[in-house]
């Protein structure tokens, strides 16, 4: 089990920021091209600087806490994930912030911003500019 708990923190960032997408409209989900776009760069070049860390010794993986599969120049699955799983995660921490912020994140009834309200599905903002 030790293996699969790089893989496991990842799975549960992303599930804990998932409600993000709705409770606050973040709307990183909503637009992949987007976020693509945003992901690739910061992919590529951590990728990279990995692989170089990894082919001259500097950085390395315990092998017990790693599935063992690995991608072209040596760089763990678990390191993708983690380059694609983090940003993810700070992103939609940052439009849900940015959204309470500028006050377009679902309210309720009291005009308070909540979870409940968002979750209810219905733009309970009140025609107050919900997005």
């Amino acid at each position: 089990m030790d293996r699969f708990q790089y893989l496991a923190l990842m799975g549960l960032c992303l599930a804990l920021t998932l409600p993000l997408e709705f409770a606050f409209r973040a709307r990183v989900y909503r637009r992949p091209r987007r976020l693509l776009r945003t992901l690739a760069p910061v992919v590529g070049v951590f990728y990279v600087w990995d692989a170089v860390a990894i082919a001259r010794g500097h950085w390395w993986f315990d092998r017990r806490y790693v599935t063992g599969v690995e991608l072209p120049l040596g760089v763990p699955l678990e390191e993708l994930v983690f380059f694609v799983a983090i940003p993810l995660c700070a992103l939609l921490t940052f439009e849900a912030v940015r959204n309470l912020l500028e006050g377009t994140a679902p309210r309720d009834r009291r005009g308070e911003h909540s979870i409940e309200a968002a979750s209810a599905g219905a733009d309970l903002s009140g025609g107050r500019g919900g997005g």
